[in-house]
């Protein structure tokens, strides 16, 4: 019951990771929407509240669960906890990543910008990285694919974190270390190559499936790369027959 909640967690909030795990073969989906679930917790915890500081502590809770859950510790009456509960106490390294998601949200509930491209870099790859390594590892991915993974999933965050800009700006937020147009195409162009770049790399086609919600995102990349304006303007998307499709090759082909 509880990875049927998850499930519709994840149906509800995140649709792209939705698809991409109803794609998977089916003894890698109940290893992949508790994963996509907590993950959206932890998302949503920094916009629970106006209040950073209370959007911090949401978040604080989430990193003294996981940490229990990892210890051992039951937390009944939550499906997303009772999902994971077994994961995290198999493989303590779970913890760590998801925990890493967490406090790199920290920056969420806040209004400062970013120091620079490194603090930018570093979002990227706690929040995204970490997620899809954590997938992948789940997978059976073995540790020399992690470099590889979490270029993929540089990109693939970077292409999310381009659409969510507008909405971003609306919450009062500073999304971008330089938003003028050259800089959003050296982002774009940047996120392509690491994408190709973990396409070279030796990835067992068990864990994959860990990869395919990033399936459309190297063409929204080559699309702000092209027209950078569509970050600040909201339009930076592909249909959903495009995004679908993008989907079904990965599918069919077994590729990232």
């Amino acid at each position: 019951m509880s990875l049927e909640a998850c499930a519709g967690l994840v149906a509800e909030g995140d649709p792209d990771r939705f698809a991409a795990t109803m794609a998977a073969p089916v003894a890698a989906r109940s290893l992949l929407w508790p994963l996509y679930a907590i993950n959206l917790e932890i998302a949503r915890a920094p916009w629970a509240s106006a209040e950073p500081m209370v959007a911090e502590m949401r978040l604080q809770w989430w990193i003294n669960t996981i940490g229990e859950l990892a210890g051992g510790a039951g937390r009944a009456g939550h499906p997303v906890t009772e999902a994971l509960a077994p994961m995290l106490a198999a493989d303590g390294v779970l913890a760590d990543l998801l925990i890493g998601i967490a406090e790199a949200r920290r920056w969420d509930c806040w209004r400062e910008p970013f120091t620079g491209r490194a603090d930018f870099d570093a979002y990227l790859d706690a929040t995204s990285g970490n997620l899809m390594w954590a997938a992948a590892r789940t997978l059976g991915a073995p540790a020399a694919a992690e470099p590889a993974i979490r270029d993929f999933a540089w990109g693939a965050g970077l292409s999310a974190y381009l659409r969510a800009v507008p909405e971003l700006e609306a919450r009062g937020r500073i999304p971008l270390v330089d938003g003028r147009p050259d800089a959003l195409r050296r982002l774009a162009v940047e996120g392509r190559a690491r994408m190709r770049r973990a396409r070279a790399s030796a990835i067992p086609r068990a864990a994959r499936p860990a990869l395919w919600s990033g399936a459309s995102a190297e063409r929204i990349l080559a699309l702000a790369e092209r027209e950078p304006a569509r970050v600040a303007e909201g339009t930076l998307n592909l249909s959903d027959f495009g995004r679908r499709w993008a989907l079904l090759i990965r599918v069919f082909t077994g590729r990232i």
